[in-house]
């Protein structure tokens, strides 16, 4: 994925169509974000660079509970390549493993 803001838009769309609300805030957010699952809230630090934000982003979503068959299909396809792009980094962080042990 570029690191341009449309990506964001893109990525925080997924998200706003799952529910929940995405929030720029500043704190001392060890991750970069925090999430009040219970109010379906993603608060991300709003210092970040963009670079930092999709990063970010991009690592959360895989976590959240999003059901893609309620999403447009716009952002359908935006999530189901966070969640392939997950699982292909998750394989070769499995398959680095094995090599190392």
């Amino acid at each position: 994925m570029k690191y341009t803001q449309a990506t964001l838009n893109k990525i925080e769309q997924v998200l706003e169509e799952a529910g929940y609300i995405v929030r720029m805030e500043r704190g001392t957010f060890q991750s970069g974000y925090c999430i009040l699952e219970q109010k379906k809230v993603v608060v991300l630090n709003k210092f970040l660079q963009l670079e930092g934000k999709i990063n970010t982003m991009m690592d959360l979503v895989p976590q959240l509970q999003v059901n893609p068959e309620e999403l447009s299909p716009e952002a359908k396809k935006t999530y189901l390549d966070i969640i392939e792009r997950h699982r292909l980094a998750a394989s070769d962080d499995a398959a680095t493993d094995s090599n190392q042990a």
